[in-house]
């Protein structure tokens, strides 16, 4: 067992600036009010903290197809109408400003700074899979990444860019075989699709399912093809789940994938819409009429049981803290999450588990301390939704899921191969820089010297000298 786990930590204040449009769902300013939470936590002084580069197109083209890395790189509220075309083909004519959805609604907005927004978010998944391929960490963690509806030619449920399967194609550099955990409330239906026909990669979600819930896809019987049979487990639950029964059946699945698989390393996707509590959850809210109303909790005790108040994030964090524990490369993203503030409370939660910190229930004071009121606490009233996940269907499921694990004779082994290089860095040409224009934060950083860059003397093989 290590002594120490060592953290790398990834957040650019750009993220949490776009704005997906009124009565959005998806508010990306849940990233700043997770990180000053972080902060006022003192957490980031037990952890490596960085500003993730921006994935260029040909990172991102790793997996997605050119032709839609270069769409999205284009396209801008401004200059939609000329992207007519592109529109009609890939959505309803019903949602003309909606590019590539899959799933037709208002799902996946254009917005101002579109393509820097999955720039930075995809940056910071790659980022931390070099990060832990490299052995720099033993851990790595980038909430804002997590985004894994988009498919390789189209955005669906507000994702745009697959942040999940590009870490993963990086592992995958260094590690024959690679686990992907999913506990968002939604299927993780981008990540599956991606490796649904190799071996290399086992997919495992658990999510709501049945009802026409988004995404539709997730039945147990969904197991794989082709080399990847019985690589994609799918664990599909019924409304009001609760901590007990969720908790019992991960650790029983996921103790059973480690000894079957044998992964060299882990990617937890911690959507924290599976949280009583959470806006497209248990306040029964649909998206424009898009979707059917569905009620969905996972932390829900019957009453007799529940406390005054309770940590809406019980086996959500229990689940981090399981997976923290099997001691393998860990690289952990965010994903879905609506009520902002029970976001923000559950991954900062998360990030204490990562460190072995327990964090008081009083939040300190911190940039944000107003949305947490008017209690100011970790801690929040539980769900009440019934639970219709019974005894027998828990255990039909958990049947089905250990028959195909049993269905795998041994962990697929692969022809390790010389390792390409991390990534492609263009170049960078000062004088084309326009002075007027705005600098971001990210780009203001790049050009700051730092005083331990460069060797002295005979060493510096990188500073330009005066001859």
């Amino acid at each position: 067992m290590r002594s120490k786990d060592r953290i790398s930590y990834f957040y650019d204040g750009d993220v949490g600036s776009v704005y997906f449009g009124p009565n959005h769902p998806m508010k990306p300013h849940r990233l700043c009010m997770t990180h000053h939470l972080v902060l006022s936590y003192e957490l980031h002084k037990k952890m490596e903290v960085y500003r993730p580069h921006k994935a260029y197109p040909v990172e991102l083209a790793q997996f997605h197809s050119e032709d839609y890395v270069e769409f999205l790189h284009r396209i801008t509220p401004d200059t939609q109408h000329l992207f007519a075309g592109e529109l009609a083909r890939s959505t309803s004519l019903s949602y003309p400003n909606h590019v590539f959805t899959d799933n037709l609604g208002e799902d996946c907005p254009v917005f101002e700074n579109l393509f820097e927004f999955c720039q930075i978010y995809a940056g910071g998944t790659l980022d931390a899979a070099r990060r832990l391929n490299n052995q720099l960490c033993d851990i790595a963690i980038n909430w804002a990444g997590g985004l894994h509806h988009a498919k390789k030619c189209g955005a669906s449920g507000f994702c745009y860019i697959n942040d999940l399967v590009l870490g993963i194609l990086e592992l995958l550099k260094y590690h024959a075989r690679v686990l992907y955990i999913d506990i968002d409330v939604h299927h993780g239906d981008g990540v599956e699709e991606a490796f649904y026909f190799t071996d290399r990669v086992m997919t495992v979600s658990f999510h709501k399912y049945g009802d026409m819930f988004f995404p539709g896809t997730g039945d147990v019987k969904e197991i794989g093809e082709r080399e990847g049979k019985f690589y994609a487990i799918n664990v599909p639950l019924k409304d009001g789940i609760d901590d007990t029964s969720f908790t019992r059946l991960f650790k029983t699945v996921i103790s059973k994938v480690i000894e079957t698989y044998q992964p060299g390393a882990i990617v937890l996707q911690c959507g924290a819409d599976s949280l009583a509590g959470d806006r497209l959850g248990c306040f029964n809210l649909s998206i424009d009429g898009a979707y059917l109303i569905v009620i969905v909790a996972f932390l829900i005790l019957p009453m007799c049981y529940l406390p005054k108040h309770r940590t809406v994030t019980a086996w959500h964090a229990e689940c981090v803290r399981f997976v923290k524990k099997l001691n393998l490369p860990l690289l952990v993203t965010g994903g879905g999450g609506y009520t902002k503030e029970n976001v923000a409370r559950c991954w900062t939660v998360e990030t204490g588990v990562l460190l072995d910190t327990e964090l008081p229930n009083e939040i300190p004071e911190n940039a944000y301390i107003k949305y947490f009121a008017p209690e100011y606490s970790l801690k929040t009233p539980g769900g009440l939704i019934e639970n219709l996940n019974s005894k027998s269907y828990l255990s039909t499921i958990k049947i089905q899921v250990m028959e195909n694990l049993r269905s795998i004779q041994h962990a697929p082994s692969v022809q390790m191969q010389e390792v390409p290089p991390d990534f492609y860095i263009p170049d960078f040409d000062e004088d084309e820089q326009n002075p007027d224009e705005r600098m971001d934060q990210h780009n203001q950083d790049k050009q700051i010297q730092r005083d331990d860059e460069y060797y002295e003397g005979d060493n510096d093989n990188d500073h330009m000298d005066g001859s």
